[in-house]
């Protein structure tokens, strides 16, 4: 809900497009969100870390895709007159400081975050421009057990916030770069193919002609579910690195149903927009009926090092949209007069306390009015009558 449409929509309540006021019952739903998930990372021995929200850009940037440098706002530093970045995405934050304050640590190296992020602009399906990522990454460890760690972590937190009827779809941006190599098409070739299989053009990836054009277009018609897109996999003639793409796939989804057997899973081996640094397994997070991602995460390089990483993150607002209704069947009007005591007793039990600052004539009315859905009367917790 924005200010506009609670009451005041005056110049005062206008904001730029993309950026909102967050209110109650929202904010303390989304506030309570992001503890449950941090509650349930940190549970599995993800250790929380608090980067800035702006740092040089040059940092800010490091490792991450070139698109990113379209995406953040940019400040010159008055003290160090440096150009600085507001942060609009967490991941690269958090390898930074993996692979330099926390280089002597013992890997693999398990940490999580929560904070607000600012994009230059949003998408057509995500129009925000700020909103609050939630994620985690597993770094040091190259291993297929860390890929599908993060990716039941992801489902599980998820499920730890009440979103339901959730589903991965898994990616290899690492494929068609093996296959294109493999052929040895030309740059001009290999970016009319990219392009042509980010619209999902067939005809158009066909038209390539021999055994490549016949390969990938294939791959187009092999996204689906897991057993099915594994099936289509199987029968295609890959080249050796390729074939090493699909062995690790299906090894991480082995562990994932080991660990989930009622892991909704589909596979897509040609998406790569908004994957172009991710050197292996990686995933976007859908649950059924919500528009959007609900977050999306992958194998990639951390910091100056190259050190193998893995992580998720996960988006607050299309989150929250997955999320019931919060109804507080729990808020207790105390008439004016009650005791201090009394007060703090009854939220030690689990109320939420409005306390009335003046006499009214009708308390149940009083409450009634403030959306409470009990009423203190004569030292009893009373329903309050519709």
């Amino acid at each position: 809900m924005t200010a506009q449409n609670a009451g005041d929509t005056g110049p005062r309540a206008l904001l730029p497009n993309g950026l909102r006021d967050v209110l109650p019952p929202e904010a303390a739903q989304e506030s309570e969100a992001v503890r449950t998930l941090l509650d349930y990372m940190r549970g599995f021995g993800y250790q929380l870390v608090k980067p800035p929200l702006v740092e040089f850009e040059g940092s800010l940037l490091d490792g991450a895709s070139p698109k990113m440098g379209t995406r953040i706002f940019r400040v010159m530093d008055p003290v160090s007159q440096r150009m600085m970045g507001v942060r609009a995405d967490m991941t690269m934050q958090i390898a930074r400081i993996a692979t330099t304050r926390l280089a002597n640590a013992p890997r693999p190296l398990r940490l999580s975050y929560a904070g607000e992020v600012l994009r230059v602009l949003g998408s057509q399906l995500s129009p925000e421009r700020e909103f609050v990522q939630v994620g985690a990454e597993l770094i040091g460890s190259p291993s297929a057990a860390a890929d599908a760690e993060i990716c039941v972590m992801a489902l599980e937190a998820l499920a730890a916030v009440g979103v339901r009827n959730t589903s991965i779809d898994l990616m290899m941006p690492t494929l068609v770069p093996a296959i294109c190599a493999a052929a040895g098409l030309g740059t001009s070739d290999i970016a009319r193919v990219r392009a042509a299989l980010d619209r999902k053009d067939a005809a158009e990836v066909a038209s390539v002609g021999g055994d490549i054009g016949s390969l990938l277009a294939a791959l187009l018609q092999a996204s689906g579910p897991v057993n099915r897109a594994f099936e289509k996999l199987a029968d295609l003639d890959l080249p050796p690195a390729g074939q090493e793409v699909l062995a690790r796939l299906r090894q991480v989804v082995d562990l994932m149903r080991a660990a989930r057997p009622d892991v909704t899973i589909t596979i897509d081996p040609v998406e790569n927009r908004g994957f172009e640094y991710h050197t292996g397994i990686s995933f976007s997070l859908f649950a059924r009926g919500i528009r959007g991602e609900l977050g999306r995460g992958g194998r990639y390089l951390a910091g100056q090092s190259d050190e193998p990483a893995t992580g998720y993150t996960l988006y607050m607002d299309t989150v929250m949209r997955a999320l019931p209704a919060l109804v507080n069947g729990r808020l207790l009007f105390l008439p004016y007069g009650t005791p201090r005591a009394t007060a703090v007793r009854l939220a030690g039990e689990g109320w939420t306390i409005v306390t009335g600052l003046e006499p009214v004539a009708d308390s149940q009315a009083e409450a009634r009015r403030l959306g409470c859905g009990h009423w203190l009367q004569n030292e009893t917790v009373s329903p309050v009558a519709s």
